[in-house]
């Protein structure tokens, strides 16, 4: 890769996907704007076994990932829309309808669940989970697109919040105990906003 690891710090994996595209320091950098970078981040956002990014890789159509990954992108802008239309009240049962889309996608899984081993030592020694069939390059988006689902059902909105860092684009869920989270990260904004306010302050003390 010729840029940095990507981003994982918002509390929701949803909302990570969103942070796929930001600027980290001053340049804007788009983890998944071809199809290796889609592969890249699916495997270090944990969604897809690596075993299998390397089969659909080897397997895939030159150039079908890199389709995919526009998807992906389109998904996410789409996304990014309505978390940015939502964030900071709850959601309601009547914004279901804005989510046909991801609906749309989520009927498109081929998964199935079964009965295995375990593979800890302990009093259960069997386990129940769920398999996805990898047909196709386009399965790598039914990972992605449960993870929004998920984040959908789960979390308040009320508490999603966009970084007050002056250029930051990164989004976060705010699950500190007092909800006053106001940075993607405190080494990062939140560093550089304290040393903005002390060069205003010896400012305003020398004006």
């Amino acid at each position: 890769m010729d840029h940095p690891p990507a981003i994982f710090i918002a509390d929701a994996l949803g909302l990570d996907f969103l942070n796929s595209v930001a600027t980290p320091v001053d340049t804007p950098v788009d983890w998944i704007r071809d199809g290796e970078g889609l592969l890249n981040w699916l495997e270090q956002a944990q969604l897809v076994p690596p075993d299998t990014l390397k089969r659909i890789k080897a397997d895939a159509l030159p150039g079908e990932i890199d389709n995919v990954a526009d998807q992906a992108r389109s998904l996410r802008e789409w996304f990014r829309d309505f978390v940015r239309a939502h964030k900071g009240r709850p959601l309601s049962a009547k914004d279901v309808v804005e989510l046909k889309p991801l609906n749309r996608l989520l009927e498109r899984d081929d998964a199935f669940s079964r009965i295995i081993a375990s593979s800890v030592k302990g009093d259960k020694p069997l386990q129940f989970e769920t398999v996805r069939r990898w047909k196709a390059p386009e399965a790598l988006l039914l990972p992605i697109g449960e993870a929004l689902a998920k984040f959908v059902c789960t979390e308040d909105f009320s508490q999603v919040k966009a970084c007050e860092g002056p250029t930051c684009t990164l989004l976060f869920a705010d699950h500190t105990r007092g909800h006053g989270r106001r940075w993607c990260s405190m080494a990062v904004c939140g560093n550089r906003a304290k040393q903005a306010a002390h060069r205003q302050r010896m400012q305003n003390a020398h004006s």
